[in-house]
């Protein structure tokens, strides 16, 4: 097998150029092959996974390589384009279509940087800024920027860019955009280091309307570890989650969460200090029972240390008292009845316990 990476002219591009330049991890490289065809391409051992346009996943690191190619608007949303990829295309012919300065650099394998539009000088001033007017053929990069500006808290958004963004979002080409795309960006952004900013851009750019109106005025947590649980955490009402996560078609995870937040969130906080009547009902919600997976997603979004140590000390006990809890033999309840004082039962046992450790009221 050839070595496909020194047969062809590639170039890394995009982020991985970015972030080297500002001495960031690079998490994910991509690289253009200019000068070629998807049949040498695929003689070399690449294989194809791009139906719209020529993209390959490298034969042993398993990296993306696409064709170098340009874009022609013709339809609405970020899909409405024809794609030219051909031997002819130019390395800045690729990168003149790209969104952002930042963005549009290269480096070939000598580790010169190629950067034909000041992505370079860019990322010196802090500044994220569109490679050209053609930035607004493709709705979804409203969304882009502001994930860009969570990931990039020091970076401002250029003045005409902004203006851009404004023109996009008044043009309603925004509600082109498929739910799910829209939740990539947003679900990136929850992970970023400053997922407030997200929200911030859009709301200056008029981005908010069309898909995510219930953010409007909400806070992002940024004492949660991880994006779901900053989701979990978001500003809203129960009726405004369920919306927000109708309209994204958000995982079901990430809802079940969200919604055993604002139900039982407050319980664990107050713990000990709350009713055995609302212990029960948490547990017996999550169905703890059966399974303390679900409980201990929820207990892990209780950024208060002491908190979390109180719940993880005494909800286990709790669940492993209830487990235990049998009615007597000769009982003679059946259906309804037998269910009710089942539960009786194990709310009886609940508030011995509580009584036993001193915690909880009596």
């Amino acid at each position: 097998m050839v070595d496909a990476k020194h047969a062809l002219q590639t170039y890394l591009v995009g982020g991985a150029v970015r972030d080297t330049l500002l001495g960031r991890a690079v998490v994910d490289k991509d690289w253009v092959v200019v000068g070629t065809t998807p049949a040498t391409m695929l003689d070399l051992g690449f294989h194809q996974v791009g139906q719209d346009f020529p993209v390959f996943l490298h034969p042993q690191s398993k990296e993306e390589y696409a064709l170098a190619r340009t874009e022609r608007k013709h339809g609405q949303g970020h899909r409405g384009f024809a794609v030219h990829a051909s031997p002819e295309v130019t390395l800045e012919a690729d990168l003149a279509r790209r969104d952002l300065t930042v963005n549009a650099m290269a480096q070939d394998a000598d580790g010169v940087i190629i950067d034909p539009y000041g992505g370079r000088e860019d990322l010196q001033r802090r500044v994220l800024r569109h490679v050209s007017e053609a930035f607004v053929e493709d709705p979804l990069r409203v969304f882009r920027v502001a994930r860009f500006a969570a990931q990039l808290p020091e970076f401002s958004v250029a003045e005409a860019t902004q203006r851009l963004l404004q023109e996009m979002c008044a043009s309603g080409e925004l509600r082109t955009l498929s739910a799910e795309r829209v939740w990539q960006e947003c679900a990136k952004a929850l992970a970023a280091v400053a997922p407030q900013r997200f929200i911030d851009v859009l709301e200056e750019c008029g981005g908010l309307t069309d898909w995510l109106p219930e953010l409007l005025g909400a806070l992002v947590p940024v004492d949660q570890p991880t994006a779901a649980a900053r989701f979990a955490w978001l500003s809203l009402d129960a009726e405004q989650l369920q919306a927000l996560t109708a309209r994204l078609r958000v995982p079901k995870a990430w809802q079940q969460l969200a919604s055993d937040r604002q139900l039982y969130a407050p319980v664990l906080l107050a713990f000990p200090e709350v009713a055995v009547e609302a212990v029960y009902a948490a547990l017996n919600a999550t169905a703890a029972v059966h399974d303390t997976e679900r409980l201990n997603r929820l207990v892990a979004l209780i950024a208060n240390p002491t908190q979390r140590d109180v719940l993880k000390a005494n909800l286990p006990r709790m669940v492993d008292e209830i487990k235990q809890v049998r009615l007597p033999a000769a009982h003679g309840l059946e259906g309804e009845a037998y269910g009710n004082a089942l539960q009786q039962l194990r709310r009886d046992a609940l508030h011995r316990l509580l009584k036993e450790i001193s915690i909880g009221p009596s």
